[in-house]
């Protein structure tokens, strides 16, 4: 086993059969700080936008917004001016394209990785109308940009960009000689690609985000060929982390280099949480000196077959882990409801069939575009309901794909603020969960804290403050107990 770099408490090594990976140096606690990474760019989600700030995700009410665009917010102007190296690639083409700006998530990080490798700057001293910091507007009054204040008076000059050599990888690296404080242990040149693995389907949606990418960014970047994109493409996709609340409601996306060493096992030992744009990773087993450390790059509800399916689909491999040799949980997460005559091996098969594609077809709905897109709310929660009596025939209600649908049905509930009926599908939920998902589960504490929100604004305090209370003690394992989260849940229980 080689070893390859090193940091405070982990080093980079030569993992057998699973290549590069992380393992640690010291002794770690549950609960634990193994290591923090900064962001090296990321993006908020759109949906987000005037409930957090587009640079440090703060969230909170009162953002002034870009005097501009008017669609990306911020806390002040030190995190506009923060932000605008990265918000000046977009602000220009979101005037220009106003409702019909819709790039990707995965578009909108890869431009600015392109423009963050390429150091991107203006070379003449003016600072061009089209491309100024646009001014942001708390409490009614204008702030003007220094950069505004300090340009001489002359006509709008163009940009123009230092060019740039491409590599087989992605872009050149003659601009980009120094590691960012997210790469000390690996840099994004170094990304897997996995390339030569896709599949026509997925060349084809790679192609159509670097048309995305074209269309939306041609004013401000200087692109590699179609070749070095398509890596590009390909790395970010295989190394691109979302970011969520404590909720786990989405809030972005981000590429975290160092977190992205990481292997991945069905029981992981080191758990990911965000504080703002800062990954944060801490561990959620005993860990030795000398042990690899493993996160977890999929949801772990589903039995070993469907896990193995969406590691294969997505990151090309699948995992030898203990869970998926012994398959251990299985039975209980596939439970077939007792009946006098049980169902024939063929009618288990059938529905696990239809419950995989229903499952799917959220799925796809979800990453292609909003799914509210493809279907109304009433339509959503009929799919829901006619899925789980279809289902029920068959499986337990602790059955996971049960659960699925469950899930599903209560966040159409939310959605439509009928709280009662997601209560009903939270309480139904909360006991398999804690069953099939690992300990400090965040899937688990984001459970209890919608079930404890619930309960209080149902008038049900006891049992929402003994939900709000397990919530926490999941949260300080995984997120630390001086994250931002405890503390605001720690607020609502004493303002009750």
């Amino acid at each position: 086993m080689k070893t390859e770099g090193t940091a405070e408490g982990i080093e980079r090594f030569t993992s057998p059969g699973k290549g590069r990976g992380l393992r640690a140096l010291k002794h770690y606690k549950v609960g634990d700080l193994l290591f923090t990474c900064p962001a090296y760019t990321y993006v908020l989600t759109v949906s987000e936008r005037g409930n957090h700030c587009e640079f440090c995700f703060a969230r909170k009410e009162g953002l002034s917004k870009c005097g501009k665009c008017k669609q990306a917010f911020y806390c002040n102007v030190d995190c506009q001016r923060g932000d605008w190296p990265m918000h000046k690639l977009e602000c220009s083409s979101m005037c220009i394209f106003k409702e019909n700006w819709d790039p990707s998530e995965t578009v909108r990080l890869t431009a600015r990785i392109i423009a963050k490798q390429q150091k991107q700057q203006l070379k003449d001293q003016v600072v061009p109308e089209t491309a100024r910091a646009p001014p942001c507007l708390p409490r009614g009054r204008e702030l003007v940009n220094q950069q505004e204040k300090d340009a001489p008076a002359k006509t709008a000059a163009a940009i123009t960009k230092i060019p740039t050599e491409v590599t087989q990888s992605t872009t050149s690296q003659k601009t980009q000689t120094e590691k960012t404080a997210a790469e000390k242990l690996l840099t994004v040149s170094e990304f897997e690609s996995h390339l030569e693995k896709l599949d026509n389907e997925k060349r084809e949606l790679i192609q159509s985000d670097i048309a995305a990418l074209h269309h939306f960014y041609s004013k401000h970047l200087e692109y590699p060929d179609n070749a070095a994109l398509l890596v590009l493409f390909a790395q970010v996709n295989c190394n691109g982390f979302t970011i969520e609340d404590e909720e786990l409601s989405h809030l972005g996306s981000a590429v975290f280099p160092d977190v992205a060493l990481m292997n991945h096992s069905c029981c992981p030992n080191v758990i990911v949480t965000y504080k703002g744009t800062l990954a944060e990773v801490r561990a959620v087993q005993e860990i030795n000196a000398g042990d690899e450390i493993f996160t977890s790059y999929i949801d772990l509800l589903y039995p070993t077959d469907d896990r193995n399916d969406r590691l294969k689909d997505s990151y090309f491999f699948n995992c030898d882990c203990k869970e998926c040799a012994t398959k251990g949980k299985d039975k209980a997460k596939m439970e077939i409801r007792k009946m006098n005559e049980p169902p024939k091996p063929e009618t288990i098969r059938d529905m696990v069939k239809y419950a995989r594609n229903v499952i799917e077809e959220f799925r796809r709905a979800k990453h292609y575009k909003n799914i509210l897109f493809f279907y109304s709310i009433v339509e959503l929660l009929e799919i829901c309901e006619l899925s789980l009596d279809k289902m029920d025939a068959v499986f337990e209600d602790t059955n996971v794909y049960m659960l699925h649908m469950m899930y599903q049905a209560m966040g159409v509930c939310l959605y439509m603020q009928d709280w009662e009926g997601a209560l009903r599908y939270g309480e139904k939920i909360i006991k398999p969960y804690s069953k099939h998902y690992p300990a400090y589960s965040l899937n688990v504490a984001s459970m209890w804290l919608k079930l404890g929100r619930l309960y209080i604004g149902l008038e049900k305090k006891s049992l929402g403050v003994k939900a709000l209370k397990k919530a926490i003690a999941i949260m300080e394992v995984a997120h630390g107990k001086d994250h931002h989260y405890i503390a605001e849940i720690k607020k609502e229980l004493e303002e009750k």
